[in-house]
Parts: C-alpha cells; structure tokens; sequence
C-alpha cells in the first residue's frame, strides 16, 4: 500500500483522547501506528506505553495496526485506560506519588513529536498548563526553556533528566506545587545547583538528582519536609548532612554508588523510611538508630565495607525481609548469632517464596537467580 503524504492537506485525522476526565484533541495521520500514538500520549498523559489501554467502541486497539486499518477516522473518540504502577519517574506506587520503572522508557524529543503523522493541535506551552506535566527528558537540553518558566504554579512535575543542564536556578521556587522533580543524569556540579530554590518547594514529594557530579548534598534538603523519596545515587557524596533527620516522611533513599564512609545518627528520625539502598559505598558500620527504622522492609548494602550490622537490627526492625550483602565480610554463619534472626529469616523466605510462585504463574520459568539478596 503506497503512504499518503502526511505533510499534504486533509492528510490528518482529528482524535480526541478520553483521559482522566479531560479531552486531548489531536491530529494526526490515519497511517499512523497505535504504538506511536501511545508514544505521542506519554509526555502528554505521564503514563508509559506499556501502561497505556487505548479503547475505541468497544475494543481495545493494537499496536501493530495502523488507524486506518483500525477503522478509526476523523472525529474519533478514543478512551485511554492506565495500569496502576506504570506511570513515568522512579518510585514504588505511594498512595501520594506515581512509580519508578526499573528502566526509564525514553521520552520523545521535541523532534520526535512533530515528526509527520504526529502533529499535536495545542501548543505545548498549554498543553503543560493543563496537565500539570513537563517531560522533557533526553531533549538536548542546556538550559531550561523559557516556556518551562511560563508554567509556574501549574507545574506539579518537571522531568528535565538526560540532559546538559548547566544550572537549576532559584528561580526554581516559582514552582511552588510541583511534587516531582527529575533532574538526574544532567552532569550537574555542586555549583550548578541553587539550593536555596529547591529547598522552598515544600510540596515536593519526589527528588531525583542522581547521576550527577555531586559533591555535597547541602543542609538545605531538610527543609523538604513533605518529601518521600531521595535518590541521589551514582555522584560523589562523600556524606549525607545531620539534616537527612528532618525528613520525617520519607519512604525511600537511594544512595548507592557515592563515596559515603558515615552516616549521620539522625536518620533515625526517618520513622517512616521503608527502601534503603547504600550499595557500593565504602561504609564501614551502619549507626544504631538504624533499629528505629521500625518499617524498614528493604536494606541493600552490596559492596561495602561492613563487617556488622546493628546488633538488634533484626530484634527491632521487625517489617525487613530483603537484606543485601553481597562483597562485604557478613557471613550468615556470623547473622545466626543475632537476636531476631530466625524471625527475619522466616520473613525473607516467605517473601521469596511468593517471588518464585509469580515468576513460575507469569512465566513458567524457574529464576534461579531469584534470590540473591539476604
């Protein structure tokens, strides 16, 4: 079949996306693929390809078929269904904020979304007003665009990750109800940074600043009281400041592959605190109020320098069932000395046990690498 040129008049299809309540008005070529749609719905919407269900009369569309051959044209309404758990940025589901995907799906470059067959009728400007998202990820970007100011208290999350971003200004705290912010993967020094803008957007649930060339992580991330997950791995850290204590919501913190040799005591304080990652470190203890970390279900510290843990660690921290150990000098041998330990062992068996029984339902494989983690 010879392709119509998109670039032709009354080449384009006009859709109107069902999201959410809202209306996303389209246009697009009837040649275009139901996968590229979802690819042109990502930055729109926040929801993953693999996440995304596009239903029209009834059926739901697949993503091998064209929108001709899918007897869908002009003026068509297409509802949009999303999974729970694939939305974009980094994070389990919480009841507040979306998930983190193992592996970042790759966002559309400003290229991409204008290339024939996928022609958006607002403007972007708008079309982030309305949504509340920027995704901008992987655009080549040195600087953030000015459009992006334009947003300002209608920005709830901003993904500016993969990019050449030479400095995050103050200006930043115009942003006053953003919840997520991706910053990661940039190349940004400590000077790049103006902590003082980020440190006002007491909204902020989510930071992500990994992937940097971070020296310090400044005193100023305490005031990010309302925030649930941390991820600043992959820099330089070589500590974390007293001030990780002051955040008393956080559910995950991710600091693995960094230069830390300390942590701080307060991170007791972190009451909440359920994901833990300092793998790669040069640790060579963890502090006592670790066991005040009543919630804590994952410890991850592969190679480090640890040689023990807290002694009670197992006796108070009674949610942990995954435990990661691997290159470091503790031997289960060494852990069956510690109070609690069977109890822990029980939890960490059971929660394999489920791991194994999903992996042969889903696949019917055996993983023999399933559990790697104590």
């Amino acid at each position: 079949m010879e392709l119509e040129d998109p670039t032709m008049e009354g080449s384009t299809i006009k859709l109107t996306i069902k999201f959410g309540g809202k209306s996303i008005p389209l246009s697009v070529s009837p040649d275009c693929t139901i996968k590229d749609l979802k690819s042109l719905l990502q930055p729109i919407t926040n929801v993953l390809p693999r996440g995304q269900k596009l239903i029209f009369k009834g059926k739901v569309l697949v993503e091998t078929s064209t929108l001709k051959q899918s007897d869908v044209g002009s003026g068509a309404k297409i509802m949009l269904m999303a999974s729970q758990g694939l939305h974009q940025g980094e994070g389990p589901v919480l009841k507040e904020a979306s998930t983190r995907p193992i592996s970042r799906t790759v966002v559309p470059d400003k290229a991409e979304l204008t290339r024939p067959g996928l022609l958006v009728d607002k403007n972007r400007t708008d079309r982030w007003k309305a949504t509340g998202v920027i995704a901008l990820a992987q655009a080549n970007l040195k600087e953030i665009p000015k459009e992006v100011w334009d947003c300002g208290s209608a920005v709830r999350v901003l993904d500016i990750s993969e990019n050449f971003i030479k400095e995050v200004p103050a200006r930043i705290s115009s942003f006053g109800s953003m919840q997520k912010l991706f910053l990661q993967g940039n190349g940004l020094s400590d000077e790049s940074i103006q902590w003082k803008g980020i440190a006002s957007l007491k909204r902020l649930l989510l930071l992500s600043i990994s992937h940097n060339n971070l020296t310090v992580l400044p005193s100023a991330v305490g005031s990010l009281t309302s925030l649930r997950q941390l991820d600043v791995a992959n820099n330089k850290l070589t500590s974390l400041p007293n001030e990780l204590g002051l955040l008393t919501q956080l559910e995950i913190l991710k600091a693995n592959n960094n230069r830390l040799s300390t942590l701080p005591e307060s991170i007791g304080n972190c009451s909440f605190i359920m994901e833990i990652d300092l793998s790669a470190n040069i640790l060579s203890e963890l502090p006592e109020t670790f066991t005040k970390l009543r919630n804590l279900k994952t410890l991850e510290v592969n190679n480090t320098g640890l040689k023990t843990l807290p002694s009670v660690l197992f006796k108070m921290c009674l949610q942990l069932s995954t435990l990661g150990l691997h290159n470091t000098e503790i031997t289960v041998e060494f852990l069956r000395q510690f109070e609690g330990w069977e109890d822990f062992d029980e939890r960490r068996r059971t929660k394999h046990q489920k791991q194994l029984d999903f992996r042969v339902v889903g696949s019917g494989k055996f993983d023999e690498g399933a559990d790697k983690s104590w």
